[in-house]
């Protein structure tokens, strides 16, 4: 498949997964790839191939006198990487952050435990610059994101878990969206203390204090993004 093939193959994936994700097409809906190639001008390999794709992850299912049809939301992998991230696009609902808050909760703070025991001198250098990243004078809404996420990331990493770090998917789809609120909202609260402590708490290998820390930081979480989806069109992001 050439690069312009790809490309295709890729928008019509993103194209369908959105619409099926934001419910435009309905568990138990039938599908017709003939009315997808056209509205998308694609031909049908790359409609056939995008099925597939979307087969894999749990979305769509193919039968015999029956056609092809959305399956119901319980057979999704909500934690493929595409679906994740196309829940966070757009306008998630208040359940979408519920759920990630949920399950940051259960996770990090073992993580950060975790961390304190295990980390590296490498560990630590990629904490310390997402942090420095993220506390610069002059870092704009993009930076800081892009910097909480690295240290999110470095964090899973320094648990030496392999599962534990595959996690990180869920945090790079659900925080990025949360942060760009949050962030982008005027008089956003300074997030660089709490992200300082749970640094420190590693750097210690204190781990109790590193699980308090991590606790900590996602309470204020939650209570950030709250205070700015609570005020008039909080939940912009512009």
């Amino acid at each position: 498949m050439n690069s312009a093939a790809r490309g295709l193959h890729r928008q019509a994936v993103e194209v369908i997964g959105t619409r099926i994700i934001r419910g435009e097409y309905q568990p138990g809906g039938a599908l017709y790839p003939d009315q997808i190639e056209q509205e998308l001008g694609v031909s049908k390999t790359v409609v056939r191939e995008a099925l597939r794709v979307l087969a894999s992850k749990g979305l769509i299912a193919s039968r015999q006198k029956r056609g092809t049809f959305v399956r119901p939301r319980a057979d999704w992998n909500l934690l493929d990487s595409d679906l994740l991230r196309w829940q966070a696009l757009g306008s998630p609902d208040d359940t979408f952050f519920d759920n990630l808050a949920e399950v940051r909760a259960i996770f990090e703070p073992a993580a950060a435990r975790l961390a304190a025991e295990r980390r590296t001198e490498g560990d630590l250098e990629a904490l310390a610059e997402a942090l420095e990243r993220m506390s610069a004078p002059d870092s704009d809404t993009t930076t800081i994101v892009d910097a909480d996420l690295a240290f999110h990331r470095a964090l899973m990493a320094a648990t030496h878990n392999e599962l534990l770090t595959r996690m990180e998917v869920v945090i790079e789809a659900g925080l990025r969206v949360r942060d760009q609120i949050v962030h982008g909202a005027e008089h956003c609260a300074d997030s660089v203390p709490g992200h300082r402590a749970v640094l420190d708490a590693i750097r210690a290998r204190d781990t109790a204090a590193a699980t308090r820390a991590v606790e900590a930081l996602l309470s204020q979480a939650v209570a950030d993004l709250a205070r700015v989806l609570a005020q008039p069109h909080g939940g912009e992001t512009g």
